[in-house]
């Protein structure tokens, strides 16, 4: 499911009709600005923010001159991304860092939210910037707590303190951070009790918490799926405890998605991750900018350029480029690059993040990631020597490899016509280059 799904369809459906005018008119704005006004209120974005983002854009729209390279259509759009950009805090907001000793993450939230999950993906974000976090397990009431921080721990490779559920939290958090003085880690994540509502036993616990560790920053867990709900328990969290930032949960489930526009706008705190899927890989930095660009349909290519840069290998990419250049592009390469382009996560979020792949084209575009696994098993059950070389596959060979494969002679047909074609491809775009070098010109290899 794409992200703001519900809220992407309305306003793109909406701004669809606005594209084709060569003119607008006070009226053709009116009638995109109820549209879109509609769009806001049924996400669950809270009332007084719609009213004042509604009234900006209309004045915006209206009384500003079109620019040259803008269509009117257009010209509305770029508005409406500016002021959602606004909206969701403008610019992005990093974690800080403590300039000596242990950085201390203290994580908050009702119970529900995901806070556990969510303090494992925060901790692997941070192992793969190259620090050394802690993970520390203080909820000591919510049954199996312990247990589940533990084995996020272990799949993720990041060590967990805990000492049970009879020790107050705020001892927990002491010893935790002695235990990361003496073992060399340079983070500590503590994950605190939640409730599945706000009570003042809660805040108490919390408030000891904090002021036992001094936390570098206290976060909150937020589940954008409570709409309007979540803008409250924000407020609550943030008068009582104050709050550094924000983690947005279960943004990829969300139809409505308005939490997310609401909560900055209301509290003033800023969203600094995007909790997007359920694996513990599913968490972005979050951008307004890009988010924005996603909701409009726009695309995010950066984000993209980001997950290509974090998993291909610089190495394997240049060696590739070599074979390419010299037409050895053989189905070991083929099966490298599926590979690695699985890493960056399902083919339909990469879509996503393509200019112009709104959600109404997503729909017209068949993505299966089953169909990737299936061309990785075909080139599994193969030889070696048919990976280097498939002109040596005949009929026999594709039986064999098919039953190996758990697929049919049919797949395994189809995959050698579409290697050959890419093959082909690749060829002709190395001898172009040739020639646009010859030329005086120049142009980089595709990506692929």
């Amino acid at each position: 499911m794409a992200l703001f799904e519900g809220l992407a369809d309305k306003l793109q459906g909406t701004f669809a009709s606005l594209k084709g005018k060569g003119k607008l008119n006070e009226k053709d704005v009116k009638q995109a600005m109820r549209e879109v006004k509609l769009a806001l209120l049924e996400a669950d974005v809270n009332f007084k923010i719609v009213k004042e983002f509604i009234k900006k854009v209309t004045e915006r729209s209206v009384g500003q001159e079109v620019l040259s390279s803008l269509t009117p259509g257009q010209h509305v759009i770029k508005i409406v991304n500016e002021e959602l950009t606004a909206l969701m805090g403008e610019t992005q907001s990093k974690l800080t860092f403590s300039s000596s000793g242990v950085t201390i993450f203290m994580m908050v939230g009702l119970q529900g939210a995901g806070k556990t999950t969510t303090t494992g993906k925060l901790g692997a974000v941070l192992k793969k910037q190259g620090k050394r976090p802690l993970l520390v397990a203080c909820d000591v009431y919510r049954p199996a707590a312990i247990k589940q921080l533990h084995v996020v721990g272990d799949q993720l490779e990041i060590p967990v303190f805990s000492m049970g559920d009879k020790v107050d939290p705020e001892n927990i958090a002491k010893a935790g951070i002695e235990h990361a003085k003496k073992h060399g880690n340079d983070i500590v994540i503590i994950d605190t009790a939640g409730r599945l509502h706000i009570d003042e036993n809660l805040m108490d616990e919390l408030d000891r918490v904090k002021t036992a560790v001094k936390p570098q920053e206290i976060l909150l867990v937020l589940d954008s799926m409570t709409g309007q709900d979540a803008v409250n328990v924000a407020e609550n969290f943030d008068s009582k405890l104050g709050l550094d930032g924000l983690i947005m949960t279960k943004l990829d489930g969300d139809t409505r998605g308005g939490a997310a526009l609401s909560v900055r706008a209301v509290t003033g705190k800023p969203i600094k991750y995007a909790c997007v899927g359920e694996k513990l890989t599913d968490i972005e930095e979050f951008h307004p900018d890009r988010m924005a660009s996603r909701i409009l349909g726009m695309g995010d290519v950066l984000t993209l350029i980001e997950k290509a840069q974090a998993n291909m290998d610089e190495t394997k990419a240049r060696e590739l480029e070599q074979k390419i250049r010299k037409a050895e592009f053989d189905l070991n390469d083929f099966l490298d690059q599926l590979q690695q382009m699985k890493s960056m996560g399902p083919l339909s979020d990469l879509l996503g993040m393509m200019p112009g792949m709104n959600n109404k084209a997503m729909k017209n575009v068949q993505v299966d990631d089953k169909d990737l696994t299936r061309i990785e098993a075909i080139i599994q059950s193969m030889t070696t020597g048919e990976r280097r070389d498939i002109s040596i596959i005949n009929g026999s060979r594709k039986k064999r490899i098919a039953a190996g494969s758990g697929t049919r002679v049919q797949d395994v047909n189809r995959l050698i016509k579409q290697f050959e074609q890419t093959r082909k491809m690749m060829k002709q775009f190395s001898g172009l280059e040739k020639k646009m070098k010859r030329g005086g010109g120049g142009m980089g290899l595709p990506f692929f």
